[in-house]
């Protein structure tokens, strides 16, 4: 199948990076390399491009893609150990970093995927298929209880013990191997007049796929650690699918930006309040009605942007 992902608030993130063309940038989420492709069209040859991905296929497709381009570096790896990548690479700074934190509608349509709630499909849910945890792990081994935490905390779900007990109950019986079995576990939980809100099954599979993709824990530290490594006047930019992850980058902005909490009755500033840049955009930045219209994807997402000082 081909690798098809439309990118999301396309040209906001481009202009968001304030790209320089000798520049170094780093696309911490290659994926179809949409966002990417418009990068290297505003560097020049001495600028360059680090493309970031955990999906070795999209890192395929990326480099076909990207064929023409000679200043870029590929790595599979995960955007929450960027340190380790630029240090691996001997660069200590950048210019301009991008996170783009969706799933690809290549990873959503790929049946061997597990992460669409439509159709059989076998639950796995890997963003990188090396590792070991898969969603059908998840299902079949953890508690009750941690179930249920899972699918409240990532998924939203106020229906989450219900969905927890009656999963349980059915992997006694039966091993639950794929995507329609836990839809059906799922629709039986939730009462008909809850089920007009989108498909059922929707903040269930986005908790699972969450967990299994370790995708909300380090972003915090990973936010903090991208700005550490940007040069001054660099910028972040970072795209958001879901309320969860968009407070994680929230706070760590604000966190990073700084502010002296100190009481005005002080002479001079006690709390420690180190500022690392600021925000540029106070309210995220929203696809137009247009984008929205065409890309039905783009109307949950959320662009904020941080600049190193």
């Amino acid at each position: 199948m081909e690798f098809k992902h439309k990118p999301v608030l396309l040209e906001e993130a481009i202009k968001g990076l304030n790209i320089k063309p000798n520049g170094i940038y780093v696309d911490g989420t290659l994926g179809g390399a949409g966002h990417s492709s418009q990068i290297l069209e505003k560097l020049s040859q001495d600028g360059l491009l680090i493309g970031i991905d955990r999906d070795c296929e999209a890192l395929a497709f990326a480099k076909q893609k990207l064929e023409n381009f000679e200043n870029v570096k590929y790595i599979h790896g995960n955007h929450d150990d960027i340190d380790i990548i630029l240090e691996n690479l001997k660069i200590s700074e950048v210019d301009g970093i991008l996170l783009d934190l969706g799933v690809s509608s290549y990873q959503l349509d790929e049946k061997n995927r597990g992460f669409s709630y439509l159709g059989e499909n076998m639950l796995d849910m890997r963003m990188d298929k090396s590792q070991e945890l898969t969603a059908r792990q998840v299902i079949n081994t953890y508690s009750k209880e941690a179930i249920a935490k899972m699918i409240y905390e990532y998924g939203e779900e106020k229906f989450s013990k219900i969905i927890a007990k009656n999963i349980c109950i059915q992997r006694k019986q039966k091993e639950i191997t794929t995507t329609r079995e836990l839809v059906d576990i799922i629709e039986k939980s939730i009462p008909y007049s809850a089920k007009k809100d989108g498909h059922p099954a929707k903040r269930t599979f986005q908790a699972i796929r969450i967990e299994v993709n370790n995708e909300i824990k380090p972003l915090y530290d990973t936010v903090i650690k991208c700005i550490k490594k940007l040069r001054i006047g660099g910028r972040l930019c970072i795209i958001t699918f879901h309320s969860l992850e968009d407070r994680a980058v929230k706070n760590a902005y604000i966190q990073a930006q700084g502010k002296c909490t100190c009481s005005k009755d002080l002479p001079y500033c006690i709390c420690n309040k180190k500022q690392l840049g600021k925000i540029v955009n106070k309210k995220p930045i929203i696809a137009s009605i247009k984008e929205q219209e065409e890309n039905s994807r783009s109307k949950s997402a959320k662009l904020r942007i941080f600049e190193k000082m």
